[in-house]
């Protein structure tokens, strides 16, 4: 997964802890999506062949949210990802201690994105309803479009990642 997102993206550690908590991190992404989405549109846990499929849905590949992912971990680099390394004085090692701010900081973000609908929406259109989605590209747009409207970030494909100024 190594690619630099920004010209000084080059804190390796960040990012080799990023890349090992990626599975796991996308599982619970699923999970708490699904959770989400069946509270607020089944609380009274009414069992159709709907909400079934998403109740029963195991995650076979996550390589459609993969993307997103990779976005949202050069948004943390590029935030919190000093090229200098700190004292750690607690005993851990770097990368465990830079993999435990990065589940803490993607937990929060993706409990403030499971509160917008079409976020729901897009995950689900690329796990859950993935082989019936034939708009899977524009379920990806969707996602990548809660980076820019909360962090104020564009990737570009040539420039990589670049803050929006305002006007």
């Amino acid at each position: 997964m190594i690619r630099k997102f920004f010209p000084l993206d080059k804190n390796y550690l960040l990012e080799e802890a990023q890349v090992h908590a990626r599975q796991p991190l996308l599982v619970q992404l699923v999970e708490k999506v699904k959770t989400t989405y069946l509270q607020k549109h089944n609380p009274l846990g009414l069992d159709d062949n709907f909400t079934l499929r998403i109740k029963d849905f195991q995650s076979k590949s996550l390589k459609p949210l993969e993307s997103f992912y990779q976005n949202l971990a050069a948004v943390y680099r590029y935030k919190h990802g000093e090229n200098q390394l700190e004292f750690v004085w607690d005993g851990r090692e770097h990368i465990e201690k830079y993999q435990t701010e990065w589940q803490a900081t993607f937990e929060e973000w993706i409990s403030c994105f499971c509160k917008h609908e079409l976020f729901l929406q897009a995950v689900l259109d690329l796990t859950v309803f993935l082989p019936d989605n034939r708009h899977a590209a524009l379920a990806e747009n969707k996602m990548n479009h809660f980076i820019l409207t909360h962090f104020e970030m564009r990737l570009h494909k040539n420039k990589g990642l670049v803050a929006i100024k305002a006007a």
